[in-house]
Formats: structure tokens, C-alpha cells, sequence
């Protein structure tokens, strides 16, 4: 069991082992865990910046490690409202007049705790956003925490994401993570043999603009590939979005995606519990060395759709109040 501080190209970050486990998380980006291996199997699981990848990563976070979205993914015109109050963002999309992603995942976080046990460590990180803290609260005007608690252990890697409302408001909540697992994530793997489980249901039918339209549709045979035997997940460009419904892995329900070389036979198990309700799946093009299963807790644009929060998983919390969500990243 270790923690310790080391620099990661010119940055100040954390390398921390446990249970076979190694990864390295970077504070001032996001809290961003940027590597995650399992040092038995010789598996490479999240997609890690190298040296020449540095100001990409810094510019943009989310195609590397475990990159936290608030709101995940779209927001039309970059404007919603809530109980008579109207959230505006800058348009980052300017051909389709969207804000996306959030800037939560490049900002600096805190160290507030680290432990270390028998067989596991923990470090939490923590994001203050108010009116002197201000990168996010000018655009959404809430006090609030951002805590983010990464468990190593035998068991992989667990993340505890923590939202507590300081505001005197109800205060929407949606995030997600923007997860680029390689492929090949095995030491002389083929891209060939590698197969993509997820967890979903229905997928969204979208307008020109990546918004969804309101209307769900049934699996076509290829989408209904990720709820059986597993899909291929690269030779043409992917980005659908989709409903979650639970897979059944021996015997039990999974949330999450799996993704095997069916050669090695060995499987990455991306586990998300019941506040994910939605995925997009979205490969850069289908050419890049990975692939982006993105757990979501709202719908892409979900406090503009006009449809039932039981389904586009709008939430809110309440003033004093907290919302949590988990996810965990193994090999098998």
C-alpha cells in the first residue's frame, strides 16, 4: 500500500498502489486519474497522457483518464431553466450553438484526506465552488462541494463522487464521465479481438444539433451486439446515445460496460450503480487506440427536454443536502 507525491511531466500529482493495482491522479485537472493498470494481467486501462500529449491533455481533459462532466455532455443554446431561474453558459459548440461537458474537469481540486489500511488506500479530493471561487459558480450560482473519493484496493479502483448543496436553492444535478478505456489494453493486444458490453436499453434519436429529440428507438441488430455476445466497437465513427437497463452477468444485474480481449481473455469491468441512467458510447472517429463508454446521470440536454425526469434523470438537491454516485473500474 503506498501514496506518495510525485511530478508527472512538469505537474503535481499522487501515484498510489494497492491490491495489484497502480494509478496516478492529477489534482490541479480535474482530479483527473489519469493512469490505471493492473501490474499482474499487465493491463493498461484508462488512457494516459505521454510526455508529447501534455498541453492536449491540459486543453482538453476529456479524452484522457477518468475526466468528471457537470452537466455531462450538451445543453442547448448553453441555457436551461429552473424554478424561475435561468442558468446561461458560454456556447463551447459554436456550429450547433451548444455549451458541453462543463470546465469541473480542468479545474484545481484539494487534497482533504488520504488513509491507507491493510489491503487498500484512499485519497479524497475536493472542489470548492462559490463567489471567490468563481470559475463555475458565475455561470451556476450555488455553493457547493465537489468531493471525489478513490478507494485501490484488490477490488480495482471505486469512485465515490460526492455533490453537497451550500446554496439556499434547490441546485440541479447532472454529471457524468467522459471514460477513454485503450484498446489494446493488454501488453501486445490485438484491437481485432476486443468486444464491448454495455448496460443500455433504447437509444435517443438525435437532431443535427447532438440533442435528442425526445423520441426513443428500439436496438437495431448491431446496437442490440452490446447486450449479447459484444460489439467491435471502431471501424466507422460511433457516438449514440442511450438508455441504461441492466445486464444480467451471472445471474446478478450489471450497470456497466465490459470490455474483453477475447484472445487473452481478460476483461475490463466498468460498474456504474443506479444514479447512471443513461450512456453515450462514443469512439472519436473510430480510428483512435480507444474507446468512450460515458456513464451519464442525466440525458444529454435533459433539463430542456420535455419529458418526465423519471426518464431523463433530471435531479436536484436540496439546500444542506447531498447526492452521491459510484462507479468502479477491474480486471477480470
Amino acid at each position: 500500500m503506498q501514496i506518495e507525491k510525485i511530478d508527472f511531466y512538469g505537474m503535481s500529482a499522487i501515484h498510489f498502489e494497492a491490491g495489484g493495482y497502480e494509478a496516478i491522479m492529477i489534482p490541479e485537472i480535474g482530479a483527473n486519474v489519469v493512469k490505471l493498470s493492473h501490474k499482474a494481467s499487465g493491463t493498461n486501462i484508462l488512457r494516459t497522457p505521454a510526455e508529447d500529449e501534455i498541453e492536449t491533455f491540459k486543453g482538453r481533459p476529456q479524452v484522457f483518464g477518468l475526466p468528471l462532466l457537470f452537466p455531462p455532455n450538451r445543453i442547448e443554446d448553453g441555457t436551461y431553466s429552473f424554478e424561475n431561474r435561468t442558468y446561461k453558459y458560454p456556447i463551447t459548440i459554436p456550429a450547433q450553438n451548444n455549451y458541453h461537458h462543463g470546465i469541473i474537469k480542468s479545474q484545481p481540486f484539494i487534497i482533504t484526506r488520504t488513509e491507507t489500511g491493510n489491503d487498500y488506500v484512499e485519497i479524497e479530493a475536493s472542489y470548492f465552488s462559490n463567489l471567490f471561487n468563481d470559475p463555475i459558480y458565475k455561470h451556476f450560482p450555488h455553493e457547493f462541494i465537489c468531493r471525489m473519493i478513490f478507494r485501490l484496493s484488490a477490488e480495482g479502483l471505486k469512485q465515490t463522487t460526492v455533490f453537497i448543496n451550500q446554496s439556499k436553492e434547490n441546485m440541479p444535478i447532472g454529471m457524468g464521465f467522459h471514460t477513454p478505456i485503450n484498446v489494446p489494453f493488454t501488453t501486445n493486444g490485438k484491437r481485432n479481438n476486443y468486444k464491448l458490453k454495455l448496460s443500455v436499453g433504447k437509444r435517443w434519436e438525435m437532431s443535427e444539433r447532438s440533442l435528442p429529440t425526445g423520441k426513443l428507438n428500439d436496438l437495431n441488430e448491431e446496437e442490440a451486439l452490446l447486450r449479447t455476445e459484444g460489439l467491435y466497437p471502431f471501424g466507422k465513427a460511433i457516438e449514440w446515445a442511450l438508455t441504461n437497463e441492466p445486464l444480467s452477468i451471472d445471474g446478478k444485474n450489471y450497470n456497466g460496460a465490459i470490455l474483453t480481449d477475447t484472445e487473452k481473455g481478460i476483461s475490463v469491468f466498468y460498474e456504474t450503480d443506479e444514479q447512471f441512467k443513461h450512456w453515450t458510447l462514443w469512439n472519436n472517429g473510430g480510428e483512435v487506440p480507444y474507446v468512450c463508454p460515458e456513464p451519464q446521470s442525466w440525458a444529454t440536454n435533459a433539463p430542456n427536454l420535455k419529458l418526465p425526469a423519471q426518464l431523463t434523470g433530471f435531479q436536484f438537491i436540496e439546500p444542506g443536502k447531498e447526492w452521491k454516485a459510484v462507479t468502479r473500474l477491474y480486471v477480470r
